[in-house]
């Protein structure tokens, strides 16, 4: 081969080619994922890769014998078998955004599967929020001061949330443009969610509600009329509200520009709203209170269709988790020991 066709050596070290994620690969991470959990992957990629380091592993492509140390170092660390499923879950995002296959997971799941039940035999169990029930929805809302803005915003975002039983990110991401008036409420675009791989979309109807203080419809109007007033008629739905009162204010270099609220904020509200009102567990309220509250109090409705919830909360069809938040219903309602002569 003549010395003009001869191919030049690479000069990047196996350990900078193992470990590099271009930005084109990361820009398709983000795309396709929730903004709270892309900043999670990245810091699980970055912990993974820095182990690795440490222990003389290659990260990528990363071996079963790997993963399954890696999950073990996460397990000895005592960290929550959620916790190390979504470490596992980012390092074959970032395997998938640079091509370099599939994971190979079977020493991982017996890692898992046996942490499990360590985990349960020391009494630990998986943190849940708490489902927010119609009652305690109520004392929240007495709380909130109507004639604030921080009253009116909170509100809307609670009352809501609640009715399309949304994920914190769904309210979050809501735009002014995606709410559509309508005679018998609003219906709300969704644009993206989590289970919405391919952003199709979906309409949630949101109707008017008996109980004034609680109407999700007459709460939206009241937040939209307060942004209205103060010359917001497009951009986010919520945003935030400093302690001078001002609407989407940016301290230098901190939140998006348009001053949308966070889904993290969103979670925040509802453990404020939550601790003025007394409730028990108080602190542990989040954002997915509304939700598990939404699906409960649906599915404990006596005309409850359980497509239907499924389809208005966006749900995958036979989602486990919803199962499992209408289990918790059941448990009494159609409970079997009940009426058999005990």
């Amino acid at each position: 081969m003549s010395e003009s066709h001869a191919l030049a050596p690479v000069e990047r070290t196996p350990t900078q080619r193992d470990t590099h994620l271009s930005e084109d690969a990361w820009a398709l991470i983000l795309e396709a994922t929730p903004a709270t959990t892309r900043r999670a992957y990245r810091d699980d990629w970055n912990r993974f890769t820095r182990w690795c380091a440490t222990q003389q592993r290659t990260p990528l492509p990363a071996t079963a014998e790997t993963l399954a140390q890696y999950a073990t170092s996460l397990a000895m660390a005592e960290k929550a078998p959620a916790t190390i499923g979504r470490a596992m879950a980012a390092i074959a995002k970032a395997h998938e955004a640079a091509g370099a296959g599939p994971l190979d997971r079977r020493g991982v799941k017996d890692v898992l599967r046996g942490y499990r039940k360590r985990y349960a035999k020391a009494g630990r169990s998986v943190k849940r929020a708490p489902a927010l029930t119609l009652t305690a929805l109520r004392a929240m809302i007495a709380t909130l001061d109507p004639d604030t803005l921080t009253g009116v915003r909170d509100r809307a975002v609670i009352v809501l949330g609640f009715a399309m039983g949304a994920r914190r990110s769904e309210l979050a991401a809501l735009d002014l443009t995606d709410l559509e008036p309508h005679a018998e409420g609003i219906q709300v675009t969704v644009r993206l969610s989590k289970t919405d791989k391919d952003g199709a979309g979906r309409i949630v109807a949101v109707p008017y509600g008996s109980n004034l203080a609680t109407c999700p419809v007459r709460a939206v109007e009241q937040w939209r009329t307060a942004l209205a007033h103060h010359g917001r008629e497009s951009g986010p739905l919520f945003v935030r509200i400093d302690r001078h009162g001002r609407l989407g204010h940016v301290a230098t270099g901190k939140g998006d520009p348009d001053g949308r609220i966070t889904g993290e904020a969103v979670a925040a509200i509802i453990r404020r709203v939550a601790i003025a009102a007394g409730l028990d567990a108080a602190q542990a309220f989040s954002g997915h209170s509304l939700r598990r509250g939404f699906a409960t109090a649906a599915y404990a409705a006596p005309d409850a269709d359980l497509v239907r919830i499924a389809r208005h909360g966006g749900w995958k069809e036979g989602s486990a988790a919803l199962f499992g938040y209408l289990e918790e219903v059941d448990r009494w309602r159609k409970n079997p020991a009940a009426g058999i002569g005990l």
